[in-house]
């Protein structure tokens, strides 16, 4: 490996390099994951625009994966994938991200070869996006959410449908397409998931393994407020569990269960184990009680065209009826707040989000096991920055249309089946009454060309030509192509929906067969990476469009918007099909709008615990079962006096743990807040107004009998200037047969 790959890959947490096989030699390559959890405490949320949703704890711990892949050649071809648990990418974190790159290995990697992509969980913190519109619930650019991105990994490629994870949340809008269109498919979703296998050609190994599949991260509710990576976060952890499992290292800080187990005598022991009180610790303590250590398996669940795919999958009724919604409007008796989806787990949404998760794990699971198909071939890419509120585009039987500059309409402020928006408003809506009009104006009102360019969207909101006090939408955007043999990913800034997804996959693969002189077949591969390099909300086809729901109002530049895109892309592609590079590259580039962003949220200021009490001390102890334990099913629960985890994000660390007794009287860790089965939730104690870290365990059915405890991990200054001090406490002792 080259030594300017191998400083990016240390920039990246913990890596794995290997060499695989290409169609010219060898792939460089190598993967890896970092912890991006952020603050679990006060921040909002990103995805439901809910200002009263901000962050009280973790489900668990949000990732950054990566695979960067390279020819041995010194100047050989490269390119980076970064998938993070995040709502979507950052226009402001790209830029941060590739000037450190710049920074360090000068042109070796740029927007050309590098795309930073999102999830779309919708219970990550917000704050990261630069433009107004995206920002106006979280109130702040959170600078301690710092995301570091991991690294590199012979390819297969295997392909399969993924059943039951998704369903189609404006299926009144897809019925406006083509009926021919529509009948050439199966499902008004897109089934299929995409599995890129990682293996180390020179023993067989595998290092990972990145999959892509459309389904909205919303299985946690708008109304949740614990940090998760939500069905495709609980996809990876179940993913990269599953597989050390079945690895030769698997149980790397597992404890062993006991040789035999006699309740009596683990109850007895139990009570003999009492809480240790708050003790002080080093910064880095909670990082040697994480459970999962020095893995080098990454499994990544990427986004794919999800514009109009919720993994809500029982569908969407009406919460005063029990009734489904009205099919048009998603709304109940006019009121759109009333129609709320529902998950297979209802009511319960963790349970959904498990579900969910475990039906993509399992056909991951699947493909990886079946994967035989090689890739071999080049390793490319083409990138361009585009104005897209003033594109021309060519239209067949329209002939040279325009895009528009952004804005959403009212069905944007309906929200979805998944989150309900502002009461008033229902999807499909083409008219917006007088008072609001009013308002409308009084903020920016639209110019006569917007509203004529976004026909039949009535404009609700001009975004686009909104500047205070920054630019509330993106103008310019990033439009992207990554090679590796026949898998070709399309990096798109916003959120396709199905069928126009499938318009752009089809129109590129077209593309590259009509110009590659046979390079190109049926065989190639074409997937959609959506919320990637930037974020400009939804892109419908023009039939959607003319119905309004959601989706069509959050397609910001107008009708032709998909229309532009494809033809951007085919550009792009008959470049790359013939090997050619765009001479006329625009000089556009996005701004950098970190120096004007408003930061309204407060650093926390300093506290202390109640007189007589330390940090770590408990406040509630774990409290004994009827029966003198516990047993698989059952939650146990503690509350401590803590700190607000705003103090220290303990990144790569943990804030609970779940520890199990061993011979010798050592306590080995099993779970910690990265696990599904244990939630760590901060809040405020009423009578003091002091912290509380409350810590939850549901035990599982691989949890082995033996004697427990809840620990947890925090961190205070006692006032603004204050050291940084660290502490820890532990429950007593419980048993669980």
């Amino acid at each position: 490996m080259s030594p300017r790959l191998l400083l990016l890959l240390l920039i990246f947490a913990g890596f794995t390099e290997t060499e695989l096989a290409s169609a010219n030699g060898e792939y460089l390559i190598g993967t890896g994951s970092h912890d991006m959890t952020g603050p679990a405490a006060e921040v909002n949320l990103m995805g439901y625009a809910n200002i009263k949703q901000n962050a009280a704890g973790i489900h668990f711990r949000l990732r950054a994966r990566t695979f960067i892949v390279a020819e041995s050649e010194t100047n050989g071809s490269r390119f980076a994938f970064v998938n993070l648990d995040g709502c979507m990418a950052s226009q402001l974190v790209t830029i941060k991200v590739l000037d450190r790159l710049n920074s360090r290995f000068g042109n070796l990697y740029t927007q050309e070869n590098v795309a930073i992509s999102g999830t779309h969980t919708h219970a990550g913190p917000g704050g990261y996006l630069q433009q107004s519109a995206f920002s106006f619930s979280h109130f702040i650019e959170h600078k301690d959410h710092k995301i570091k991105f991991p690294t590199l990994p012979a390819f297969t490629l295997s392909s399969g449908d993924v059943e039951n994870a998704g369903i189609n949340r404006s299926p009144s809008a897809y019925l406006a397409n083509p009926p021919e269109e529509r009948a050439r498919y199966e499902s008004n979703v897109d089934k299929e998931m995409t599995l890129l296998k990682f293996i180390d050609a020179a023993t067989g190994k595998s290092v990972g393994a990145f999959s892509w599949y459309a389904t909205h991260g919303t299985s946690m509710s708008r109304d949740n407020k614990l940090i998760s990576g939500d069905n495709k976060g609980a996809a990876a952890r179940f993913f990269e569990d599953w597989f050390a499992s079945n690895s030769s290292s698997t149980a790397a800080g597992k404890p062993s269960p006991s040789a035999a187990v006699n309740i009596d005598k683990l109850v007895a022991k139990a009570g003999t184990v009492k809480a240790t009180g708050g003790e002080t610790c080093r910064e880095t303590t909670s990082q040697g009680f994480r459970v999962r250590k020095d893995r080098e398996f990454v499994g990544a669940f990427c986004q794919s065209n999800v514009g109009d795919v919720t993994p809500n999958v029982l569908g969407a009724f009406c919460v005063d009826t029990g009734k489904p919604c009205d099919f048009n409007r998603s709304s109940c008796g006019g009121n759109d707040q009333l129609c709320v989806g529902r998950g297979p787990g209802y009511p319960d949404e963790t349970l959904s989000t498990k579900i969910i998760g475990d039906r993509q794990f399992k056909k991951a699971a699947e493909l990886f096991t079946s994967a035989k198909d090689e890739l071999r071939g080049k390793i490319d890419y083409r990138h361009v920055y585009l104005n897209f509120t003033n594109l021309e585009v060519q239209v067949e039987g329209k002939g040279t249309v325009r895009t528009c500059p952004a804005a959403v309409g009212p069905g944007f402020a309906a929200g979805t089946t998944d989150g309900p928006g502002a009461f008033g408003f229902q999807q499909g809506d083409t008219e917006i009454n007088p008072f609001l009009k009013m308002v409308r104006d009084s903020i920016k009102k639209p110019s006569q060309y917007q509203e004529d360019c976004q026909k039949p969207k009535p404009v609700l909101l001009s975004t686009g030509e909104m500047f205070d006090p920054y630019p509330w939408a993106p103008a310019i955007l990033p439009v992207q192509i990554l090679r590796l043999g026949k898998l070709i990913i399309l990096s798109v800034p916003g959120e396709f929906t199905t069928m126009a997804g499938r318009r752009l996959r089809e129109a590129v693969k077209a593309t590259l067969i009509a110009n590659g002189g046979g390079e190109f077949d049926d065989n190639t591969h074409v997937v959609i990476a959506g919320l990637t390099n930037t974020y400009s909300q939804y892109i419908s086809t023009f039939e959607e469009y003319q119905r309004q729901r959601y989706e069509a109002a959050s397609t910001l530049y107008g009708p032709h918007t998909l229309s532009a895109y494809i033809q951007e892309f085919n550009k792009l592609a008959k470049q790359m099909a013939r090997g050619e590079r765009n001479s006329n590259a625009s000089t556009l580039s996005p701004p950098d709008l970190s120096s004007e962003q408003l930061g309204l949220l407060i650093e926390p200021l300093g506290e202390s615990p109640p007189d007589g009490i330390k940090f770590g001390d408990m406040k509630q102890d774990v409290a004994q079962s009827k029966d003198g334990h516990f047993k698989k099913g059952d939650r146990v629960r503690a509350i401590f006096w803590s700190a607000n985890p705003r103090y220290d994000l303990l990144t790569e660390g943990t804030f609970a743990v779940v520890e199990m007794l061993q011979g010798g009287g050592k306590w080995v860790p099993a779970f910690d807040d990265d696990d599904f089965c244990l939630l760590f939730k901060w809040g405020v104690d009423n009578k003091t107004g002091s912290s509380l870290a409350t810590i939850e365990w549901d035990i599982p059915n691989e949890a082995s009998p033996g004697v427990y405890r809840l620990r947890h991990f925090g961190s205070a200054k006692e006032t603004v200037v204050s050291a940084v001090g660290y502490f820890t406490g532990a429950s007593n002792g419980f048993a669980v047969a």
